[in-house]
């Protein structure tokens, strides 16, 4: 890619996305910047961070000398992120609307109108890497492990990643932060954004209380004990360990001295009884997965073939050696076997398959199936 290209940037207002803009004007591309405006239902929230981040971004294009444009994308999000997103939460799955968003609105609806605007390729701040083989593009890992964002990238396909730009996932987020400040960068020190793009800083339960209903039940163990009451099965996630109001709860006649004290964790939702099952100790037996079925699959390329890869299921997680089994790519499901049991798989998050630092794409949760019982 030595020729000038007509390269439009994603500029959301941070670190990462404002050096990618600046490297790339700095490499002679003609580059235009583009704020994502992708949900405006309480602008006005202390939690909505929109129009300060479209200030941040506005800075930054000035420092750099290009032009940038704000762009409303709140409708094509509400239909095609969240609402899948309510709907999941809804059915007792918990979802990963970064990565619908990223395969419906910046890599679409976005590519779409960089596009319209004669752009030749697009670029964002995600650390993650584009490389061509083959007459083929590969997505593969940022080069700094505790950034990869490859995770929330895998539903890209072919035609997506061929128009795609990471130019930091090249570099260590130290190096982006010692750009960005060597530069003068009015962001150069902006923390980095954390939690769901619409939801913002916000306490998760409350947002998600004015659109979900909710239907009050029992938490029960395993064995069908009564523990307390749940405010509705949406409101909790597989391997969640706060806000169950169960602390500290010992049955008559536990033997002194046992697991009793033992933290408690969710393990299971039953939507048909409206209960809740949860269970002590971070590596009770219910808590852990040998195995997975996944559906709704999406390749960076082909699908592919039976064998041994690495697998994450959750972001920040290690790689997980696996064995992949397809089924025909019609099904559009497959199954994959761990070589160890998995903790908290959770139905409605993203398995996501590697081959080295190579990311082959993936699948949503359906169903975690339980490790084998000891003995």
């Amino acid at each position: 890619m030595n020729s000038k290209q007509r390269i439009v940037v994603g500029l959301s207002g941070g670190v990462d996305s404002a050096v990618t803009a600046y490297l790339l004007k700095k490499a002679g591309h003609e580059v235009v910047g583009i704020f994502m405006k992708n949900w405006e239902d309480d602008d006005d929230s202390e939690y909505c961070s929109s129009n300060i981040d479209f200030v941040d971004a506005a800075a930054v294009a000035d420092v750099i000398g290009i032009e940038i444009e704000h762009v409303n994308f709140a409708a094509d999000y509400k239909d095609r992120v969240f609402a899948a997103f309510l709907r999941e939460y809804q059915a007792g799955r918990t979802p990963n609307p970064d990565v619908l968003c990223n395969a419906e609105i910046k890599f679409k609806a976005f590519l779409d109108h960089a596009m319209r605007l004669g752009a030749e390729k697009i670029a964002t701040g995600h650390y993650a890497r584009v490389r061509q083989r083959d007459g083929r593009t590969e997505l593969l890992k940022g080069v700094d492990n505790s950034k990869d964002q490859s995770y929330f990238l895998h539903r890209l396909n072919q035609a997506q990643l061929a128009k795609t730009l990471f130019p930091v996932g090249e570099l260590h987020k130290t190096e982006v932060r010692r750009i960005a400040e060597e530069i003068g960068l009015p962001n150069a020190k902006k923390k980095d954004s954390t939690g769901i793009c619409f939801i913002g800083e916000r306490p998760f339960r409350e947002f998600l209380n004015r659109y979900l209903a909710h239907q009050p039940g029992p938490i029960k163990d395993e064995r069908g004990r009564k523990l307390g009451e749940h405010v509705g099965l949406s409101f909790y996630t597989l391997g969640q360990r706060q806000g169950l109001g169960i602390g500290g709860v010992k049955e008559k006649g536990t033997p002194r001295g046992g697991g009793e004290h033992e933290p408690w964790f969710v393990a299971r939702k039953d939507m048909e009884k409206n209960t809740l099952i949860v269970v002590q100790g971070h590596q009770h037996p219910l808590l852990l997965s040998q195995a997975l079925v996944a559906d709704d699959l999406s390749w960076t390329d082909t699908q592919p073939a039976f064998g041994g890869f690495g697998a994450k299921t959750r972001y920040r997680q290690a790689d997980a050696a696996c064995a992949f089994h397809p089924d025909t790519p019609a099904a559009g499901h497959c199954r994959v076997d761990f070589a160890q049991p998995q903790w908290a798989v959770t139905p409605g998050q993203s398995l996501v398959l590697y081959d080295g630092e190579v990311c082959l794409g993936g699948g949503v949760i359906a169903e975690a199936i339980a490790a084998p019982a000891a003995g």
